[in-house]
């Protein structure tokens, strides 16, 4: 047996044992990242450790790290109540609200994970408050993202259109940014609708009337005034989106420097937020990646593309390596696998049997939209800062939801922009 097919075995060993026992996958995978490197790749302990995700580690830290300062100073319960103000309290309309942010965030060129790490929290407070679920707020607050992430001026759009440039291949931007925003759109409308969207109040809910999720009223001053405190961590917020958007910083590294910054002031609050901090979703994140970064350097990813490419019927080929995208993507890089699968698929797309602006789109949809697997940055980001949730339970829903978007969005791609040989 190969190495790669050894490597990949580990990996659904690691996954059945995860399900049916009480244990942590992302220890598990630190020990398969172990067993694996060491035994079967003969990989250095330094050499396996390339694969941590040091970024990743830093910005699920630092956004939860803050935006857990914000829930103890009362800072998103003043933000909640702001937005419920802005749409007349018709709670209703807040998911797309929040898609829509998160989608102008990526269309005027934030990196994906980025928007999320801005919107999600506040996103997810609000569904607590108003008992909407957590999972149809975080699934609107990733596919908003994924839906406006591959305008012609985005990060995403820039990339992808880079690479078929690169590789000289006919490409069409207007195509790829439409594709992704009509596919997450109808999958937003989708989730919304089997999530309990339509249950939503769409009459303006009275301040009386509003509700945490299980947790009795809401307090009499949630929406109170604006505090020396709540002050100080807007103006961090604001100084977080300009930071990501207008000067390319790392949203993790700012984060984690405002929020020390306000626990010098209110060590209180910091001390309480720093013990909120999801460090099991950390172990989780970052051991499964650490495992998947020993994946890629086996060369199991690039193994299993080139096997595809070299299937003798192009549209099966096609079809298999959206497949792919999505399978890798749901626990690694989007733009990582984007940038390997295009090049793999030119081979059978200079052939003119396959049209390449359809399989371009497929491919960047497909490896985009599983996203909200709790294994990829925006679903990790979405995991870590819900509150007031059965963790266990919300990871359980984003593995079976990010599992069906692997399962079922390759297919419909396929059958709407390869069949009909667009470009």
């Amino acid at each position: 047996m190969s190495d790669e097919l050894i490597s990949i075995l580990v990996l659904v060993v690691v996954f059945v044992i995860a399900t049916t026992r009480s244990i942590n996958m992302g220890a598990l995978s630190f020990a398969a990242a172990f067993g694996v490197g060491e035994l079967v790749a003969d990989f250095s302990a330094d050499h396996i450790f390339a694969g941590f995700p040091g970024d990743l580690f830093v910005v699920l830290v630092g956004v939860t790290y803050l935006f857990a300062l914000a829930r103890a100073n009362g800072t998103t319960d003043w933000l909640v109540h702001a937005s419920i103000r802005m749409v007349g309290g018709r709670v209703a309309l807040i998911p797309w609200v929040m898609f829509a942010v998160s989608g102008v965030l990526t269309a005027i060129g934030a990196v994906s994970p980025a928007a999320v790490a801005i919107v999600a929290p506040l996103a997810l407070s609000f569904a607590a408050r108003y008992g909407i679920s957590p999972l149809l707020m975080g699934a609107m607050v990733v596919h908003g993202a994924q839906g406006g992430g591959f305008s012609p001026i985005s990060i995403y759009g820039s990339i992808v259109n880079g690479i078929v440039d690169r590789e000289k291949l006919p490409g069409n931007e207007v195509t790829l940014f439409l594709a992704s925003l009509v596919v997450n759109l109808i999958i937003a409308a989708v989730v919304f609708v089997v999530c309990g969207g339509l249950k939503l109040p769409r009459t303006a809910v009275a301040a009386g009337e509003e509700r945490a999720e299980g947790a009795g009223e809401a307090p009499a001053d949630a929406e109170g005034r604006l505090t020396p405190a709540r002050i100080a961590t807007l103006g961090a917020l604001v100084v977080l989106v300009v930071a990501v958007l207008a000067f390319d910083l790392d949203a993790g590294l700012t984060s984690i420097t405002l929020a020390v910054a306000l626990s010098v002031f209110w060590p209180d609050h910091g001390k309480k937020a720093v013990n909120e901090v999801t460090w099991p979703t950390v172990l989780l994140i970052c051991g499964v990646l650490t495992y998947v970064g020993v994946l890629d350097e086996m060369g199991t990813i690039d193994y299993a593309g080139k096997a595809v490419s070299d299937i003798g019927i192009p549209l099966l080929a096609a079809l298999l390596l959206c497949y792919i995208g999505a399978i890798v993507s749901a626990f690694a890089s989007s733009v990582g696998i984007m940038g390997a699968l295009i090049p793999l698929a030119v081979p059978f797309l200079a052939q003119g049997d396959i049209g390449a602006v359809g399989m371009i789109a497929a491919l960047a949809v497909s490896a985009t939209v599983v996203d909200v697997s709790p294994f990829s940055t925006n679903g990790a980001l979405v995991l870590a800062n819900a509150p007031d949730v059965d963790r266990d339970r919300f990871f359980r829903q984003l593995m079976v939801y990010g599992g069906i978007m692997v399962v079922a969005v390759p297919p419909v791609v396929w059958l709407a922009l390869v069949v009909p040989g667009l470009g």
